[in-house]
């Protein structure tokens, strides 16, 4: 496992002013149109051409007409709520859209997203002082039934004149931040900071000047937390040859995680390379030997039987895709904090652009 650390500048300010603006822009599970022009319109001076699929994956194409195909990918979309019911007393409840954890809801200040604009409110619960008035004598525990919206109408009549209704989409509202020691917080860094890396191998190819043997597809897909959607359609669609798929992972370093159940993985150490079914092991192993030779850092986990990520896709679409999964520590995933390190994201960046370099057509994938 490579030990020093790659001192490569990769991030500029242009970059940064992207990485804030993409973070701070809500791409809802099934909603992520506003985020995919976002990051289309920024990778359009690296790319040759695009396309973008009938539910808003896109794709921008390097060296396009190549009979070889290589797919660089992560996904657009965040976690979210959809306005579910409206009671009589303007009281807002909701489903989940995507994994969203309703532990973590009470308090919170949300968006909801209409077509006459985003409506403020907040996930109402009972003050410390009456929650001990239960039945049973324990303290309620946030869950489905009552986590509850409240936008300041006391009347379903008040919130539908708002706009509000059924199907409306509901967001968080906290962005990004920059804290001590080189790390980032915001919602929707998973995976909205993949298609950020991504963006940014799209620069470095283009500033570099190299010629790709092969076309390449650099995929932002959408639909991913409710169960790959996006990927599956753009693996069908473009039937690429091989694979690198960037997502996030767990950082174990923090309380109440075990080690023993899901590996030792860190913020600060590198990006994260993945053992498992579908990962294919040569290509694996060739991606290795670049970090090495390239004196990048890299941590490793395992998963038993799929890496719920878009590799799963695109590994077993078609007849196989060839598929390595290019992961970045993050903390409190699923929350409205999460938390990744600037040197996880420069370095994750220069592991995908080295490996571009250097795999295409001869890069052995038979196993006999």
């Amino acid at each position: 496992m490579a030990k020093k650390k790659h001192k490569q500048t990769v991030l500029n300010e242009s970059s940064n002013d992207f990485l804030k603006r993409y973070l701070d822009n809500p791409s809802p599970t099934g909603f992520e149109s506003k985020g995919q022009q976002l990051w289309l319109d920024y990778i359009r001076p690296y790319i040759d051409d695009h396309f973008v699929d009938p539910y808003g994956s896109v794709a921008g194409i390097v060296n396009p007409g190549a009979d070889f195909k290589v797919v660089i990918e992560a996904h657009a979309d965040e976690i979210s709520w959809f306005v579910k019911y409206i009671s009589p007393e303007g009281l807002i409840y909701v489903c989940k859209n995507g994994g969203s954890d309703q532990q973590i809801a009470p308090s919170k200040r949300v968006n909801i997203h209409t077509k006459k604009g985003v409506v403020k409110a907040v996930f109402g619960w009972p003050a410390i002082h009456t929650r001990h008035r239960q039945p049973d004598g324990k303290e309620p525990q946030p869950k489905m039934e009552n986590i509850f919206l409240d936008c300041g109408a006391r009347s379903r009549k008040e919130v539908e004149a708002l706009g509000i209704h059924v199907g409306c989409v509901v967001t968080y509202d906290e962005g990004f931040e920059e804290l001590s020691y080189r790390t980032i917080i915001s919602r929707a860094l998973d995976n909205r900071i993949g298609g950020f890396m991504i963006a940014e191998v799209a620069r470095l190819l283009k500033e570099s000047g190299r010629q790709l043997p092969y076309s390449l597809y650099i995929v932002n897909a959408v639909q991913e937390e409710v169960g790959l959607r996006g990927a599956e359609m753009m693996a069908r669609r473009i039937k690429p040859d091989l694979a690198i798929i960037t997502d996030v992972t767990h950082d174990s370093t923090t309380p109440m995680i075990s080690k023993i159940l899901e590996g030792e993985v860190s913020c600060g150490k590198g990006p994260v390379l993945t053992y498992g079914p579908a990962v294919h092991n040569l290509l694996l192993e060739a991606v290795r030997k670049i970090a090495d030779k390239n004196g990048i850092p890299y941590q490793l986990e395992a998963v038993s039987r799929s890496t719920g990520t878009d590799t799963d896709a695109f590994a077993y679409a078609n007849d196989g895709t060839p598929s390595v999964l290019v992961s970045l520590p993050l903390r409190y995933m699923h929350t409205s904090v999460e938390m990744v390190h600037r040197e996880d994201i420069e370095q994750t960046i220069l592991l995908m652009y080295h490996a571009l370099l250097n795999i295409g057509p001869k890069t052995k994938v038979k196993y006999l």
